[in-house]
């Protein structure tokens, strides 16, 4: 089988690839039967040279090869017919900006693999940047903690090399007694977790961070059923939340009365709560000044984020009694970071990790007869149609929704 690693061609660029040189050499090593090429690219985090240092072959033309490898969504003139390719689509959602591209993908009879969609048998992601996602969003928050206070300036994340070099950039400011709220319990908040316990910041339960006040900067993991509750006050578990999302309504006030600074770093899943709404941003008991918005669903669960934010230009201010945006250095200002492609900022590390991650949960998949079915849950489109997995879709590429 011929694998290839195509061309990121999407603007603005993404210098992040599926794998490394050094994973590609381990998988040349695991899986020898394996022909491996890779498409030259100029704007790549690892070179072309890199590659052919690593003994691998590097061309203009992939055409040959049957499986291919991207990161983000291949343009529609750029898709080779009959192949299977991997690339975030963006569609599982219907998003409208990419019907045009599942369309394309089903007349060109390619299997599209989509990356959110390899999973393991419970529902579970087996590969993802989630956590560097965790880690630029919560730097970049700090970062805008500096630039509306004038106390401190930390270098852009996408200047700096790894996560290890933007702990050092952390490790040299110092903060004032912020308490710090980190929702989420999957690798975005982990991920943003590992930033905030290697600035030596204190984790405290979530009862000590309602009812005490510190004299030093703390922070307090929050799960779903910390910031929601059933209508009916029981309590029973998170598969409770998640699948009678409607049985419940937002406890977050109880935080946003004592908080900060909001790192967003849960998953928000339709027919759940907000966690506060413009109503709430409005109240005087609101006190969260800063949001990094990781998870950035727009208009949505976070009031405060009216749009995606850009690397270029990551920070904005929300006005939460006009409801509208504004410049984030105004007085009553909450400052948001809301930048919804966060893991482009530190693509070597992200790469790395992504790779490792592919080698280990998919690729064994291709030579192993998939007898754990992680590509038949993945594949999205066969001859032309879409597998009954994601059969959902029939009116989203209809033009019906």
């Amino acid at each position: 089988m011929k694998f290839g690693i195509i061309k990121e061609r999407k603007n603005p660029p993404d210098r992040r690839v599926v794998f490394s040189p050094e994973k590609l050499q381990e998988f040349k090593e695991n899986f020898p039967e394996a022909a491996i090429k890779v498409e030259s690219s100029e704007i790549r985090v690892f070179s072309d040279a890199a590659y052919k240092a690593a003994g691998l072959e590097v061309t203009e033309n992939v055409s040959n090869c049957d499986v291919l490898f991207g990161v983000k969504e291949v343009p529609i003139e750029a898709l080779i017919n009959n192949k299977k390719y991997f690339f975030f689509s963006h569609t599982i959602k219907k998003q409208p900006y990419n019907r045009k591209l599942l369309l394309a993908v089903l007349e060109k009879n390619i299997e599209l693999y989509d990356h959110e969609t390899i999973i393991k048998e419970n529902g579970a992601r087996l590969i993802g940047f989630g956590r560097y996602a965790g880690i630029v969003g919560a730097y970049n928050g700090f970062r805008a903690i500096g630039l509306k206070n004038n106390t401190f300036n930390l270098p852009k994340a996408e200047t700096l090399d790894s996560q290890q070099e933007l702990i050092k950039e952390l490790n040299k400011i110092t903060l004032p007694n912020l308490k710090i709220l980190l929702t989420g319990n999957g690798k975005v908040a982990y991920g943003a977790k590992e930033m905030l316990d290697a600035m030596s910041i204190k984790e405290v339960s979530v009862e000590e961070y309602l009812s005490t006040t510190f004299n030093e900067p703390v922070y307090c993991l929050a799960d779903v059923l910390d910031y929601n509750k059933r209508k009916d006050l029981k309590v029973i578990d998170n598969i409770d939340f998640y699948n009678n999302p409607s049985a419940y309504v937002s406890d977050f006030m109880r935080f946003a009365k004592v908080s900060d600074f909001f790192i967003a770093g849960h998953f928000y899943g339709n027919g759940a709560p907000y966690l506060f709404t413009r109503e709430d941003a409005k109240s005087l008991d609101f006190n969260i000044k800063f949001v990094a918005d990781i998870s950035c669903d727009v208009d949505g669960p976070v009031a405060s984020t009216l749009r995606a934010s850009t690397i270029a230009a990551p920070i904005y201010g929300y006005n939460p009694q006009t409801e509208l945006e504004v410049d984030y250095k105004e007085e009553h200002a909450i400052v948001v970071m809301a930048v919804d492609n966060l893991p482009c900022e530190l693509p070597k590390d992200a790469s790395e990790g992504f790779g490792e991650m592919f080698l280990e949960n998919v690729i064994p998949a291709f030579f192993n007869n998939d007898k754990d079915g992680v590509l038949q849950r993945a594949k999205m489109t066969e001859n032309g149609k879409l597998t009954a997995r994601f059969s959902y879709l029939q009116d989203y590429i209809e033009g019906k929704e």
